[in-house]
């Protein structure tokens, strides 16, 4: 029995908007990935106080409304630093470890992991401090109180994925991999930051 095919226009909403996507991942790559960075940071960030105003409605304690500013801060860091420089961070390993390189799978994991990680890491928690407006006490004493745990979790949490996603994912998909992922540990950052 012949099998027939569906024109684009009819295809689901789930295929048009990747569809779409990959067209303006292809013509726009740096845009598309900072506004995608932007929303999957809100994202994150709203998850993580849905998550801890479920927490407080458990124990019976006042739940707050919901810090748009806060969720527009994480926008905004996506937008204009985890977009644009993780596109290059990944543009360049793929220059400076081709895969060529027997070791390269090792290398791209340990540059990303001892360096990448702890730097941005880094990078987030000033880039945070500026945008809540914070004064250099307030991020020397963010930095002591969380910032080796923070950096521990990602080691644990963040080394089997991008293991994956630097060795095995399309160099143009790793950005969309990441922020997947990313979705996840922002939650985690915006409870541990506090």
């Amino acid at each position: 029995m012949p099998v027939k095919s569906l024109p684009v226009r009819d295809g689901s909403i789930q295929f048009r908007l990747l569809q779409q996507y990959l067209v303006l991942l292809k013509k726009y790559p740096i845009l598309t990935k900072s506004v995608t960075s932007a929303i999957l940071s809100a994202l994150g960030n709203l998850l993580s106080q849905y998550l801890e105003a479920r927490k407080k409605a458990q124990r019976g304690a006042e739940v707050n409304d919901i810090d748009v500013a806060g969720a527009t801060r994480y926008a905004i860091y996506g937008l204009l630093i985890t977009g644009p420089v993780s596109h290059y961070f990944y543009q360049l390993m793929e220059v400076w470890m081709p895969t060529t390189d027997p070791l390269c799978v090792v290398k791209r994991l340990l540059l990303d992991r001892l360096f990448f990680a702890p730097g941005f890491l880094l990078l987030f928690y000033a880039v945070m401090n500026i945008l809540e407006a914070k004064g250099w006490q307030d991020f020397e004493k963010k930095l002591r109180k969380s910032y080796w745990t923070a950096l521990k979790m990602n080691w644990k949490v963040w080394t089997p994925f991008q293991f994956i996603n630097v060795n095995f994912v399309p160099v143009q998909f790793r950005v969309l991999f990441a922020n997947v992922i990313a979705l996840f540990w922002y939650a985690y950052l915006a409870s541990v930051r506090k």
